[in-house]
């Protein structure tokens, strides 16, 4: 059998799988919330590339890679191991760290969305006792959602926590396509300046220990709040 013919390896899957769960199509709304940002350019903080990139950069760094996606690598594990129990106390945790009514909403929201997508998807629901662990977790958040389907699907740690990053930091580009606004080629120039930052990211994710996590952002708590209150809005974050 020529190369070109040979079944593909055992090692595929998992990435594709990877790819599904980091696709802008993924069905949870998540082009629907901007997390701050559209505050942030109706008070005129983010007008250019230059401060888009900083924005977004700085919450990529100081939120994101010091605490979800350190919570994120610790419940890919609990999920591994069969420990439910963490599972559900990492939820709470990532829930009570959320600041804000438009926060917590989201992930909310986006959570149950892939709950009912991943119940209802073979490759998911299929796999034995995975649909019932997951639907037992009460008020489940997106994270949580997501890294049981790259835990079931045996997506690398590191692999899966960088993904999540880029997954986020592309919404948050397609958010400020559409605010600031900027072009597609800026677009990608912000993809490409972020993308560099991520791997470093994800693997000092993966190292953190849990007594250094930090979600200490009050610029995006106070984007929030007072989102909330904007008279003109596209995103609901």
């Amino acid at each position: 059998m020529s190369a070109a013919t040979s079944p593909p390896g055992p090692g595929l899957l998992p990435l594709l799988r990877l790819l599904q769960l980091a696709s802008p199509a993924l069905p949870v709304g998540a082009y629907t919330y901007s997390q701050g940002l559209e505050w942030a350019v109706e008070s005129r903080l983010v007008r250019t590339e230059a401060e888009a990139a900083a924005w977004i950069g700085e919450l990529l760094e100081w939120s994101l890679a010091r605490f979800e996606a350190p919570l994120l690598a610790r419940q890919l594990v609990a999920w591994s191991q069969g420990d439910d129990a963490e599972v559900a106390r990492l939820n709470d945790d990532f829930l009570a760290s959320r600041e804000t009514a438009e926060l917590r909403a989201e992930t909310v929201q986006m959570g149950w969305s892939l709950v009912r997508l991943l119940a209802e998807l073979d490759a998911f629901a299929a796999l034995p006792g995975w649909r019932g662990r997951l639907l037992a977790i009460e008020a489940p958040c997106f994270p949580t959602v997501w890294s049981a389907a790259a835990a079931a699907w045996q997506v690398p740690p590191d692999q899966a926590l960088a993904a999540y990053l880029w997954a986020w930091a592309e919404n948050q580009v397609m958010a400020a396509v559409k605010a600031v606004p900027l072009g597609q080629s800026a677009g990608q120039r912000l993809l490409a300046t972020l993308g560099e930052r991520i791997p470093a990211l994800a693997q000092g994710a993966l190292a953190l220990p849990e007594a250094a996590w930090s979600d200490y952002t009050p610029g995006l708590a106070i984007a929030s709040c007072r989102h909330e209150t904007q008279y003109t809005r596209l995103f609901r974050s």
